[in-house]
């Protein structure tokens, strides 16, 4: 029996967890019919929506040929075989990836479907087939989105409906009509499509300026609250990423104090995704003056979800922009791999991953702040603007 005393105590930090099955953030499994009739549905689906990065797990049978007939690293005792295939790259690993791996693996897909026949998933793509039987597999029923029926003219068996909650509710299709399975499963994606939240960027130091860049007014209320204001027009919810100092005198806005300490920009992107890691973060720095509504609509039209960010180039037009950026929920664990590896810069991983890249309506707005010389320049181009 538990004590109120080991109630209170929590030898580990409790973490909001990205959501997912075992492969990724998106899966279904396809079950209750032959493997070749799954792989041939599951290929059919993929080559209809290559626009978006959608993987496929099986595995072999045991008359299928293993592999290890070949000559390989593998068979030479080694742990793993690395190749370039030319039009695709092979990674050979001499033992079975546990679900965290296989997570890392497949981070960067929208959708992962699997053959239900040998591994589980979070949701489901139920197929009826008189020649296979679910009898002894409902336990993997767990969250169907919808039956196909094939060659079924019958009713839906009672042990099925029974099992199912919400039976009445789930589309059915016929297993041969491959164009309504497409348009299911590219409806069943954009639904997955990660809310965004706003951040506004604001934990810097401001050493150069000399006093705090977010408390700095140029449109009639602080700069922190005016991105703030931007944000909030667009984002699900938004939130200020400050340090521990600035934390005791924000009072009127929510917040996300750094977990991350002493990365700068970087520690307040994965502060944000520590404390919600199934949305997507949209980051504005506060030092950015001339920033408008019109960027912010124009960044989120021009969203790829199926992407890692979302960023403009900067005001030279030479790099991407971290500052002003859409991270979608696959770059946390991307950002973490960065860091690992002694690389604190958000640009860094912009640059070196498969991003979308905007060239910004007017580059100018990404002129940031740093310096009272500066900020005169930005009041004298905000006032000229106002009274052109």
């Amino acid at each position: 029996m538990t004590s109120p005393a080991n109630e209170l105590y929590q030898k580990h930090a409790k973490l909001t967890r990205p959501e997912g099955g075992e492969f990724g953030r998106n899966e279904l499994s396809i079950v209750g019919t032959t493997c070749e009739n799954i792989q041939h549905l599951a290929y059919q689906i993929i080559s209809q929506l290559n626009a978006y990065k959608i993987a496929y797990a099986d595995a072999d049978h045991k008359n299928a040929e293993s592999g290890r007939q070949r000559i390989s690293a593998i068979n030479n005792n080694g742990y793993a075989e690395y190749i370039n295939k030319i039009f695709f790259t092979r990674l050979d690993i001499n033992k079975q990836p546990n679900v965290f791996q296989k997570r890392a693996m497949l981070n960067d897909c929208d959708l992962v479907l699997i053959n239900g026949n040998h591994f589980a998933a979070s949701k489901q793509i139920l197929v009826l087939d008189p020649a296979k039987s679910l009898q002894n597999k409902l336990e993997k029923l767990t969250n169907v989105q919808l039956i196909l029926l094939k060659g079924y003219t019958g009713a839906i068996p009672d042990y099925i409906t029974n099992h199912l909650p919400g039976f009445s509710s789930i589309p059915v299709l016929s297993f041969n009509d491959t164009y309504a399975i497409i348009a299911f499963v590219s409806g069943f994606l954009q639904q997955q499509i990660p809310a965004i939240n706003g951040l506004v960027l604001s934990g810097g130091k401001s050493t150069r300026m000399g006093s705090d860049k977010g408390e700095i007014q140029y449109h009639g209320t602080t700069q922190r609250r005016h991105v703030f204001n931007l944000l909030a027009a667009h984002c699900k919810e938004v939130f200020v990423s400050c340090n521990g100092e600035q934390a005791k005198t924000i009072a009127d806005l929510p917040i996300i104090q750094d977990s991350f300490l002493g990365l700068g920009p970087l520690g307040g992107i994965l502060s944000a995704f520590q404390q919600n890691p199934n949305v997507a973060w949209l980051t504005v720095a506060c030092d950015l003056p001339l920033l408008s509504t019109d960027i912010i609509q124009y960044l989120i039209n021009s969203r790829n979800p199926s992407k890692m960010a979302t960023a403009f180039l900067d005001a030279e037009g030479v790099f991407p922009e971290p500052l002003v950026t859409i991270w979608e929920p696959r770059a946390y664990p991307v950002l973490l791999q960065f860091l690992s590896q002694g690389y604190s810069c958000p640009r860094k991983a912009l640059i070196n991953s498969d991003v979308k890249i905007l060239k910004a309506p007017d580059a100018f707005a990404f002129k940031n702040v740093n310096t009272t010389e500066e900020y005169n320049e930005a009041l004298t181009i905000l006032h000229n603007k106002h009274n052109s």
